[in-house]
C-alpha cells in the first residue's frame, strides 16, 4: 500500500532536485532554451535514478526512523544515480547544449530533497515541530544519565505519544556533558543539582537511566530525590536488561536491589550448557524460592526433559503454567512428592532417569525449626540422604545440593541439619561415580517467607516494623543471582567440593529497614517505627560461610570459591545418623539435639528453652 507513495515522493524529489539545478544554474531566470533542454533530460534521469535507488532500497523502510545508516545508503544511491545521468549525458549529447554544473547541482539536491523528505517525517513523528507545542497535563520527567540509556529514553518519549511524560532534560556527572543537548534535551546539572533542577523546572518524576550504576550511586540519587520531594523510578540492571536493550517499558520503581547494587553475575554459559543442554533434570523444591528460580534458569538451557520435584500443590502448579507458557516446547513434568520417602524417590527416578539433580528441597524457618527438631531431621537429613543415594543408585552424572551460611558454626536446629546433609553428600562422593556437589550461600532477596517481604507487609500496616536487634547481620544476594551461580558451581569440581558464593558485605537488618521504609515514600521512626524484640530461638548477631580447618581455594569464577574438604570417620557418621533417625522417629527432642551436637560438633544450641518445653 505505501509502494505508489513512496515512489511518487522519491519521483517528486528527482524532478525537483533536476529542476532546482536548472533555477540555480540560470541565477533564477530559467530561459526557454534552458526549459527545452531540462525536458529533453527528465526522462534519462528519472529512469536512471528510480532504477538505482530501486535497487539499493529506497523505495522500502520507515522513514520515521530513518538514521545516519540510511543517509549513507541514500548518499550512495545518489553517487551512482548521478554518475548514471553523466555517463548517459556523454554517450547520448556528448555533454553538448548541458552545462556540467547542471549535472553535480542535480545530484546535490536530488541527495538533499531525498534525505530531507525522510528526515522531516521523522523530525514530525518524534514531535520536533518548528514552535513550541503545549504539553499541559503531563508529568514532567527529568532523566539522569545523558548516555545511551538516557538518549533511547528521550527518543522514545518523543516516538510514542501514549507515553504520558515529557521529557524535559538530562542530568548528568560528566562535565563535560554540562550545558549540551541531546536529542534537544538540555543537561541541566548534576546530580546534586536534583532538588534545585526539580523546583525550577517543576519536575514530577525521576527516572536513573544508568544500567550500570553501582547501588551507593543509586541511594545518593535516591537521596537527592527524597530532598527534591519528587517520585522516582530506574530502569533493571545491566544483568536485568532483556537482551541488552533499553526500553520506557523496563521502568520500575526503585527497589532494595537496586540499593543493594549487586553486581550483574557473569556465567560460562557454554560451560553450564555442555551440562545441561539435552539432559533430564530434576529438580527438588521446584515451587520454592530457589527451587522455582532453578527451574527457569535451567530451562533456558534446552534440556530434553525438566521434572519439578514438589510437595505443595500450589507452588508446583504456579511454577508448571509459568515454564509452559515461556518454554511451550520444553517437557515439563510436575511431580508431587516428599523426599523422605523412598519408594516414591526411587519410582520417580526409574520412571524419568535423571541424568543432573538439583537438591533444592528443605526446611529453612529456623525459629520454626527450633520448635520442630524431629521434622527438620526427617527432611533436611533423611530427605537429602534418600536423594543422593538414589541419585548414586541410578547413576546420576551431577548431584547439587544447596546449602546455607547457616550450616557454618549452627547455634540453630536448620544451621546443623543442613551440616549434617553436608557432610553426608560428601561421604558419599568418596564412593560414588556421581559427582555430588555443595553451594552454600546466605540470605536471598525477596524469598518466601523472609525478612523483606515480613518488613513490607509491615510497613504497608503502618508498622512498627520489627528487627531482632540492632547490630544484627546477614549476607544478600537476589534470588536469580544465586540461582545462576548454583548452576555455575554444578559445572565445576569432581565430586566432594562444598562452593561458597560471594555474597558480598554483611548487611546490617535495621539498614534494610530503613531502606525500605523510605522507599515507601515514609520516614523511619516518624512515620514508621522501627522497634526491637530481642533475637529470636536459634538466631545468630551475624553469619559466616566458612568453617575452620575449611580454608577457601579460587576457582575460575571470580563469585565462587571452593571450601577445602574436610574427612569424616564415615562409619561413625552413618552410626550416629541412623541413631538420628530412630531418635526423631520416637519424637525423642532431647536425644534428637543431642546427637546433632556429635554429628556437628561445631553446634552449639543457642539457650532457649523451646525444644525442652515440648519434649516435656
Amino acid at each position: 500500500k505505501r509502494l505508489p507513495l513512496t515512489i511518487t515522493i522519491n519521483l517528486f524529489a528527482i524532478v525537483a532536485g533536476l529542476m532546482m539545478a536548472f533555477v540555480i544554474r540560470s541565477d533564477f531566470l530559467v530561459t526557454s532554451y534552458a526549459l527545452q533542454t531540462f525536458w529533453r533530460l527528465l526522462p534519462a534521469v528519472i529512469v536512471i535514478k528510480l532504477f538505482v535507488f530501486w535497487r539499493y532500497g529506497l523505495f522500502s523502510g520507515w522513514w520515521r526512523y530513518v538514521s545516519m545508516a540510511d543517509l549513507v545508503t541514500i548518499c550512495k544511491a545518489n553517487i551512482f544515480a548521478s554518475s548514471g545521468v553523466v555517463v548517459y549525458a556523454v554517450f547520448v549529447y556528448r555533454l553538448e547544449m548541458i552545462p556540467r554544473t547542471i549535472l553535480f547541482l542535480d545530484g546535490l539536491f536530488c541527495f538533499l530533497f531525498v534525505a530531507g523528505i525522510r528526515f522531516i517525517i521523522r523530525a514530525f513523528r518524534e514531535n520536533f515541530y518548528p514552535v513550541p507545542v503545549s504539553s499541559a497535563g503531563k508529568p514532567r520527567l527529568l532523566i539522569v544519565g545523558a548516555g545511551d540509556a538516557g538518549q533511547v529514553i528521550a527518543r522514545e518519549l518523543r516516538l510514542n505519544r501514549k507515553l504520558k511524560y515529557e521529557a524535559v532534560g538530562f542530568i548528568d556527572d560528566d562535565r563535560r556533558k554540562q550545558g549540551e543537548k541531546f536529542l534537544g534535551l538540555p543537561v541541566l546539572g548534576t546530580c546534586q543539582d536534583i532538588p534545585k533542577v526539580c523546583d525550577k523546572k517543576k519536575i514530577d518524576e525521576v527516572v536513573i537511566a544508568i544500567p550500570s550504576a553501582s547501588g551507593t550511586q543509586i541511594r545518593d540519587i535516591v537521596d537527592q530525590c527524597q530532598q527534591a520531594k519528587v517520585q522516582y523510578k530506574t530502569l533493571p540492571s545491566v544483568g536485568g536488561l532483556i537482551d541488552g536493550s533499553v526500553s520506557v517499558e523496563q521502568i520500575k520503581a526503585v527497589s532494595l536491589e537496586d540499593l543493594l547494587g549487586r553486581d550483574p553475575v557473569r556465567l560460562d554459559s557454554q560451560q553450564i550448557s555442555s551440562y545441561l543442554c539435552g539432559k533430564r533434570v530434576l529438580i527438588t523444591g521446584a515451587g520454592g524460592s530457589i527451587g522455582s528460580e532453578l527451574c527457569r534458569q535451567v530451562a533456558r538451557f534446552s534440556p530434553s526433559r525438566l521434572v519439578l520435584f514438589e510437595n505443595g500443590e500450589t507452588p508446583l502448579f504456579a511454577i508448571e503454567q509459568e515454564l509452559k507458557e515461556l518454554y511451550p516446547k520444553l517437557p515439563v513434568y510436575p511431580i508431587i512428592g516428599d523426599i523422605r520417602y523412598r519408594a516414591r524417590v526411587e519410582a520417580i527416578f526409574d520412571e524419568f532417569m535423571p541424568e543432573v539433580v538439583f537438591h533444592a528441597a528443605a526446611y529453612k524457618h529456623v525459629p520454626m525449626m527450633e520448635l520442630n527438631p524431629a521434622e527438620a531431621v526427617n527432611n533436611n537429613i533423611r530427605g537429602t540422604q534418600v536423594m543422593a543415594e538414589t541419585s548414586d543408585m541410578f547413576r546420576v552424572e551431577r548431584f547439587v545440593m544447596v546449602s546455607t551460611d547457616k550450616a557454618v558454626n549452627p547455634t540453630n536446629v536448620m544451621g546443623a541439619t543442613k551440616r549434617a546433609a553436608e557432610k553426608i553428600v560428601q561421604a558419599l562422593s568418596r564412593k560414588s561415580p556421581t559427582r555430588f556437589v555443595t553451594v552454600r550461600f546466605g540470605n536471598v532477596l525477596g524469598s518466601n517467607g523472609s525478612v523483606i517481604p515480613t518488613f513490607k507487609e509491615q510497613i504497608r500496616n503502618g508498622g512498627p516494623v520489627t528487627v531482632t536487634h540492632k547490630d544484627i547481620t546477614r549476607f544478600f544476594m537476589t534470588i536469580p543471582e544465586a540461582a545462576q551461580l548454583v548452576l555455575q558451581a554444578g559445572s565445576m569440581g569432581d565430586g566432594g567440593e562444598i562452593y561458597l558464593l560471594d555474597m558480598g558485605e554483611p548487611v546490617k537488618i535495621l539498614h534494610l529497614a530503613e531502606e525500605l521504609i523510605r522507599l515507601s515514600g515514609k520516614t523511619p521512626y516518624e512515620e514508621i517505627d522501627i522497634v526491637f524484640t530481642g533475637l529470636r530461638p536459634g538466631e545468630k548477631l551475624y553469619e559466616e560461610l566458612l568453617l575452620e580447618g575449611e580454608g577457601v581455594k579460587p576457582t575460575t569464577h571470580e563469585k565462587i570459591c571452593v571450601a577445602r574438604s574436610v574427612m569424616e570417620d564415615e562409619v561413625l557418621l552413618q552410626t550416629l545418623v541412623t541413631q538420628l533417625f530412630d531418635a526423631a522417629r520416637r519424637m525423642d527432642l532431647d536425644l534428637t539435639v543431642d546427637l546433632l551436637e556429635k554429628i556437628v560438633p561445631e553446634y552449639h544450641p543457642a539457650k532457649h528453652s523451646s525444644v525442652r518445653k515440648l519434649n516435656s
